[in-house]
């Protein structure tokens, strides 16, 4: 059984789930990466209006507030990048583990037709060896009988 076939294909099989795994890994780290990026964004816009919030009783020009506002409104479209930018992640997350599942259940197959394979081998073996035992049996009954 050491030439089956049926062992290279389970040996591609696992490399191709492991590769898939591995796939998988990377797009989790990816979403995660991207997820931090966005926090990290909402903090920031959320500390820059304490600060402001906390000048409030303070007069600001109409410069300084421009200013303020073009500045939110810089932080908001980055927000917005990364919220597209965490929804194609978990996307990618999604297909990378249908993928990975799908090569997980190529590989399940393979080694249950191994497994059936070998079943098969070990009945016909124990049939042989139970037919070789009977034809012993009755060739040791048949000689009693005749030395009788």
């Amino acid at each position: 059984m050491a030439s089956d076939p049926l062992i290279t294909v389970l040996k591609l099989a696992t490399e191709a789930e492991e590769q898939a795994a591995m796939q998988l890994k990377s797009a989790q780290f990816e979403k995660q990466k991207r997820q931090g990026q966005l926090d990290a964004l909402n903090n920031y816009r959320l500390d820059y209006m304490k600060q402001m919030k906390g000048q409030q009783g303070q007069s600001l020009s109409a410069n300084q507030y421009h200013q303020f506002h073009q500045f939110i409104k810089q932080v908001d479209n980055a927000i917005t990048q990364q919220v597209a930018a965490v929804k194609d992640a978990e996307q990618q997350v999604g297909y990378r583990q249908s993928h990975w599942l799908e090569k997980q259940q190529k590989r399940k197959a393979i080694e249950m037709l191994l497994a059936q394979k070998a079943q098969k081998a070990q009945i016909a073996e124990s049939r042989r060896e139970q037919k070789m035992s009977d034809e012993f049996a009755m060739q040791q009954y048949i000689r009693q009988r005749r030395d009788k």
